[in-house]
């Protein structure tokens, strides 16, 4: 009988930014995993304070810094120092299930040409009462099968992929880019195939009302800088308003879904879906209006996450 091939090596690359108690609990998952990591490399961003303590508690993990500012670049750095054949990126908040490394070793083993893109969850029990952010965030955050379904990226949260695959796409872009959409779009349109993965699973924290709303004006100062023409102009103006009305639209998915439980919860997203999409339909108008799209961007992951 022949040995069963050795899994391939990977390395996890964390961008780190003022959220030292979610990186010691993702650490932490990490090293309750069904395999140790061999490398994880944290990728600070410009913290307050380094996170030394944190990552000294760990052999496997080496942390430097990257001073350019935004995701992207943290990623490129990490993923540059890498020695693993495989580069998982993970997000600080994410606290990934114990298979996940070794579940991603496994898909890579069998498919290495696949950009693979993990389900990511927001981080909630079945009987918990979940108030409206929660509860939107459970239904319509992170749909990773959505987005490599219909637009030909995955989220950099929890992204898997070769050595050899990312440095033939290229690297990350900056703060003032979707770095994951952009990326994404650029292997897709390479030729490079991407797949969901929802075997591999990482939980996210709801992020608070005020973070979610940075979150959103980051994306729409994204969408922005795109709308260069007339016409795509008229078209943002036209969504805009489409939004009001759309969470009548968004019923039927509300009480379908099962990545909730309970008819309140089921209210309680109706109400935060209805309170963000009033945000965005307010924010998309502004920058219609004149608004400077930078100062949206700086406001990068600065909320604490409980």
């Amino acid at each position: 009988m022949h040995p069963a091939p050795a899994l391939p090596s990977i390395t996890v690359v964390i961008p780190h930014l003022n959220q030292p108690d979610a990186l010691a609990r993702c650490l932490a998952a990490l090293a309750g995993g069904t395999i140790e990591p061999a490398e994880v490399i944290v990728v600070d961003n410009g913290s307050v304070r380094l996170p030394k303590e944190i990552v000294n508690d760990y052999p496997w993990v080496s942390l430097i810094k990257q001073t350019i500012p935004g995701p992207g670049p943290a990623r490129n750095l990490g993923a540059a120092r890498a020695q693993g054949a495989v580069l998982a990126f993970l997000d600080a908040d994410c606290q990934p299930d114990p298979p996940w490394l070794e579940r991603a070793a496994q898909r890579l083993q069998r498919d290495p040409d696949t950009i693979l893109g993990g389900d990511v969850r927001i981080a909630c029990g079945p009987g918990d009462k979940l108030d409206a952010t929660t509860a939107y965030q459970a239904i319509f955050a992170y749909r990773m099968d959505h987005y490599i379904a219909r637009q030909g990226f995955t989220g950099t949260g929890n992204l898997i992929v070769h050595r050899k695959v990312f440095l033939a796409v290229g690297p990350f872009k900056g703060l003032r880019f979707a770095e994951d959409r952009d990326w994404g779009q650029r292997a897709t349109a390479a030729g490079h195939r991407m797949a969901f993965a929802p075997e591999l699973i990482v939980h996210h924290p709801p992020h608070t009302a005020s973070g979610l709303r940075a979150k959103w004006d980051r994306q729409l100062a994204h969408d922005w800088v795109r709308c260069s023409r007339h016409r795509d102009k008229i078209w943002w103006a036209a969504k805009s308003l489409l939004l009001i009305a759309s969470p009548l639209g968004a019923v039927p998915q509300i009480f379908i879904s099962a990545r909730i439980n309970g008819r309140r919860n089921r209210v309680m997203a109706f109400i935060g879906l209805a309170s963000v999409r009033l945000y965005r339909a307010k924010r998309m108008l502004h920058l219609l209006y004149g608004n400077d799209p930078n100062r949206l961007l700086q406001r990068w992951n600065r909320f604490d996450l409980p």
